[in-house]
């Protein structure tokens, strides 16, 4: 039987008995594996998102098993479909909901540009009323797109340091948005 590795260890040091790393280095990899992603679907990307969390594409294999739809509960925010400027306060209250820290992941071409719908009602970009980590483009985008998408998440999750949320630079990004 080969020897098999689920998750790899993080950068540390390794001697007889013993494995040190930093405290930074081991809460990214177990949040990086434990990620609760909310889908705010609101067309077809949606139908998209159903086939990446179906048997044969399986998004809960990268840690996602448990889809949740409060936003108390929820770490990742997954936004696919077009977004009306009357759902805009909508969108923010819910990112709002979420508990720090929390990610956003635009999905589609309609969340991250307003895609083809380039009308007064539609919002150009959800990152207009929130901040945004990770595009995902297509119109609609594959599922192996949207599992590009969730692994780039995973990997800003696994590197960020526990205090970036405290640093001048992201309270001037939250305070861009009105957010305190």
């Amino acid at each position: 039987m080969s020897d098999i590795k689920i998750v790899d260890a993080p950068p540390g040091v390794e001697g007889a008995g013993f494995f040190a790393t930093s405290l930074d280095k081991a809460i990214g990899m177990a949040r990086s594996h434990s990620l609760w992603p909310l889908p705010f679907a609101t067309s077809c990307c949606g139908i998209e998102f159903m086939a990446t969390m179906g048997s044969h594409y399986d998004l809960s294999r990268f840690g996602a098993e448990r889809l949740s739809f409060s936003p108390r509960q929820a770490d990742l925010l997954m936004v696919m479909g077009t977004i009306s400027k009357k759902m805009a306060p909508v969108l923010r209250q819910v990112y709002l909901q979420m508990a720090e820290p929390r990610w956003v992941m635009a999905v589609g071409a309609c969340a991250s540009s307003g895609g083809i719908f380039d009308t007064y009602s539609v919002l150009q970009g959800i990152d207009e009323v929130i901040p945004v980590d990770v595009y995902v483009p297509g119109c609609p985008p594959r599922p192996e797109g949207i599992i590009d998408g969730f692994m780039n998440i995973q990997k800003l999750v696994q590197t960020e340091s526990l205090r970036r949320r405290d640093t001048p630079e992201y309270q001037a990004l939250l305070a861009k948005y009105g957010i305190q």
